[in-house]
């Protein structure tokens, strides 16, 4: 086990040993250590402020095949990029490249004899990098494994454990993005857990839930993306906002769709889906005949008759009656089966 090393000092002994301005990349080209001495040129000042190497002082690592170097190598000035001579020197572990160590020399002052001290610089960063990278795989293993914890039952132990492990407050909450985002902890199935800030911000699984119902958190956002699947209408999209698709998402698996109205179940296992998608639409827009016949791209002549014909199978007039409520739900408890199933 390598013992931790301290970078910052060393890239900071550095710099004052060359009395030039130091700067690690990692393989990106993505700032990771740098120590200023003096005035920098506007690539280093660009790198630093954007933490990011514009893409035409980034190209010199390929034009001049740095990343094929055993050595420190000098570039020359390049006022076209912006960039005043300075060292490379690769940052490698086991013949693996990570990064890139760099020296600023505008005045050519750091002399052969500095060059050992540049080469140790880039194999401490090497151990760095590679301590470092080992800890974070080690840390999202974990992470991992209390989270599938979590998602198989209320465990309040590896609760506790994530809490400690991501040095979250005692009373952390969670929400969940289905399909997932960037940012998070990434779930089963292209979903991902986010711990709840004090800003407050909208998530599919709705409101943020106690770490330890993350797996209720999934549980509400694969239902909320269902609903969506089965055509509810929700913007923004979360289980705060279902509405009434909450009598369908939580629905108990013993109640049919024919219960609920024996119409929906004529409709749905027609051969052809128009009238289904016809009551949907009429439904859906509250009984209104030419939003429904523009959604559908219909003439109303067309609809009307769809109309007679659902009425003939159902016994339900869309335009009027209470009875068309509970074929609404019927329809939308087959939608949601279906795009479960």
């Amino acid at each position: 086990m390598m013992e931790p090393v301290d970078m910052q000092a060393a890239v900071d002994r550095l710099a004052a040993e060359v009395g030039q301005s130091v700067l690690i990349e990692d393989v990106d080209q993505h700032p990771v250590w740098w120590s200023t001495k003096g005035a920098v040129d506007g690539t280093r000042m660009k790198t630093i402020l954007d933490r990011r190497v514009e893409p035409p002082a980034a190209a010199v690592v390929q034009r001049l095949r740095l990343a094929q170097a055993t050595a420190p190598v000098r570039t020359p000035a390049m006022p076209q990029v912006d960039m005043w001579a300075r060292w490379c020197m690769p940052v490698r572990y086991e013949g693996g490249l990570l990064g890139f160590l760099w020296v600023l020399d505008p005045e050519e002052t750091v002399t052969e004899a500095d060059l050992p001290a540049l080469v140790d610089c880039a194999e401490l960063a090497a151990e760095a990098m590679v301590k470092t990278r080992e800890t974070a795989d080690q840390r999202r293993r974990l992470r991992g494994e209390l989270v599938e914890r979590l998602l198989a039952a209320l465990d309040q132990n590896a609760a506790r454990e994530l809490i400690r492990l991501e040095h979250l407050p005692s009373d952390a909450r969670v929400q969940v993005e289905d399909p997932g985002k960037a940012g998070g902890w990434p779930l089963p199935n292209d979903m991902s857990a986010h711990v709840a800030g004090s800003r407050v911000r909208t998530a599919t699984s709705g409101s943020p839930v106690p770490l330890v119902e993350l797996g209720e958190a999934v549980r509400r956002a694969v239902a909320t993306r269902r609903a969506v699947t089965a055509g509810a209408r929700l913007d923004p999209v979360s289980w705060d906002g279902l509405g009434a698709w909450r009598l369908i998402v939580e629905a108990p698996d013993s109640l049919t769709v024919a219960q609920l109205h024996p119409g929906a179940e004529i409709l749905t296992r027609r051969p052809h889906a128009d009238l289904m998608t016809t009551a949907r639409a009429v439904l859906d827009h509250g009984g209104g005949i030419a939003a429904a016949a523009a959604e559908l791209h219909v003439h109303r002549t067309t609809l009307y008759y769809r109309l007679d014909r659902i009425t003939e199978l159902t016994g339900v007039d869309l335009r009027a009656g209470f009875t068309r409520t509970n074929l609404q739900l019927a329809l939308w408890l087959a939608a949601y089966r279906r795009a479960a199933a």
